[in-house]
C-alpha cells in the first residue's frame, strides 16, 4: 500500500505541475483537464510496462540467488517444484 501511495502521489504531482497553469479558478479548464487525463494515462501505461518487466525478471533473479546460496528457488512457504498438488477429485 505504501508503494502504491508513493507512486500515486508522485504521478499526481508530476501531472499537476505539467498541466495546471492557472490557479485563479476553482475548476479546471478543458485544456488542463485533457492534459491531466493524457498525462495520467501515459504514466499508468509506463507503470504497467515497468511492472510487466519486473514480473518477468523476478523468477530468474530468485533462481539465480537460490543457486548462489544453495537454497530452493522461490519465496519462502511455496513448494520448490512448479507441479501442482493433486486434489481429491484428481487422485
Amino acid at each position: 500500500l505504501r508503494d502504491f501511495l508513493l507512486v500515486y502521489n508522485r504521478m499526481t504531482e508530476l501531472c499537476f505541475r505539467h498541466c495546471v497553469c492557472n490557479l485563479n479558478y476553482r475548476l479546471l479548464t478543458g485544456r488542463e483537464e485533457s492534459c491531466l487525463d493524457s498525462c495520467a494515462a501515459r504514466l499508468v501505461r509506463a507503470n504497467h510496462r515497468l511492472m510487466g518487466a519486473y514480473v518477468g525478471l523476478v523468477p530468474a533473479l530468485l533462481q539465480r540467488r537460490a543457486a548462489e546460496h544453495g537454497a530452493p528457488a522461490g519465496p519462502p512457504g511455496l513448494p520448490a517444484s512448479p507441479e501442482p498438488a493433486l486434489g481429491p477429485a484428481e487422485s
